[in-house]
């Protein structure tokens, strides 16, 4: 006998399926916050690779001299950090090497991740959408995107933080943002495809909730939602704008600091916990240390203050 519960969950789960393979031809928006399953919220602690960013051996493509070679970093080298940190670990696109698509070096990631028991919470590009169709850096700016879509499959990271870019010369505000929501449709009509999610993050442009919720909710795919960044919006109150973009959030980026009324403060770690907690949100909460101090010092201190505040 087939228990009634359970044929139920399979027709569910079918209907589900069947419209998200939709979704991938024709899209919908993401007019309302993500369904998301389980009890209350589930806050795991990650660590974004920029956070070393000045001990890696490549920059965006290019070989840098390392100051402190002793402490020179590789990705497999971070991942074992955030394995001894016990933290998940975002792998930030701009410190692979410029031949990572002819080498071994995502799937060595990848295997090395799995073995030391890290989660990889994703990887961040550093695009520009707001080029308009047909020009040749919206071309190079596609392919850039979903070469990093095709790697991020391979890593097995889940996620990929994007930017809507800044606004070309020649180019209004408002047509370089319909650009970046055309641009975004079509990058994430190829990520869909392969399981990835786009995070758009509140950076360049987009400087308050109300613009980036605007963006993504135009965006026609159920694969893209908000990357958070807790330091990057430039409004009275960041902490509102938090509040309206967390139920839409896809990854959580955290800074030490951040602009209220344009005057810096340090961030309250224990108040942006609370409110991803009060929007239910169910994902990675990656610390992005930007600030002066020797990380390999501060970001052990830094990730206990937000392991305290997720409780």
């Amino acid at each position: 006998m087939i228990d009634s519960n359970l044929s139920q969950n399979r027709r569910e789960f079918l209907g589900w399926a069947g419209g998200l393979t939709v979704a991938g031809a024709t899209g919908f928006a993401v007019e309302n916050p993500f369904e998301r399953a389980g009890t209350g919220a589930h806050l795991q602690p990650g660590l974004a690779a920029y956070s070393f960013r000045n001990f890696f051996q490549y920059m965006r493509g290019k070989e840098r001299e390392v100051a402190d070679a002793k402490r020179m970093m590789g990705m497999p080298g971070f991942i074992d950090y955030c394995a001894e940190n016990n933290v998940g670990a975002e792998l930030t696109s701009y410190f692979f090497p410029p031949d990572v698509d002819s080498s071994d070096l995502l799937a060595r990631c990848r295997h090395r991740a799995h073995v030391s028991g890290v989660p990889i919470a994703g990887t961040a590009v550093g695009n520009n959408f707001s080029y308009p169709k047909g020009a040749p850096e919206r071309t190079e700016q596609m392919k850039y995107v979903k070469d990093w879509i095709d790697y991020s499959q391979i890593m097995g990271a889940p996620h990929i933080r994007v930017f809507a870019g800044k606004h070309p010369k020649g180019v209004s505000e408002e047509q370089a943002e319909q650009n970046a929501i055309e641009a975004l449709e079509e990058a994430a009509e190829y990520a869909g495809k392969k399981g990835i999610f786009l995070g758009i993050e509140n950076h360049d442009s987009i400087g308050t909730a109300d613009r980036l919720l605007r963006i993504v909710k135009a965006v026609k795919s159920p694969w893209v939602g908000v990357n958070l960044d807790t330091g990057n919006f430039r409004s009275d109150n960041p902490y509102d704008d938090m509040e309206a973009s967390a139920p839409y959030a896809v990854n959580v980026q955290v800074k030490v600091s951040l602009k209220v009324a344009g005057k810096e403060q340090e961030a309250d770690f224990p108040r942006m916990m609370k409110i991803l907690r009060d929007a239910g949100y169910r994902g990675f909460v990656v610390l992005e240390y930007e600030a002066a101090g020797d990380p390999y010092k501060e970001v052990p201190k830094v990730l206990a203050e937000m392991r305290e505040a997720i409780g």
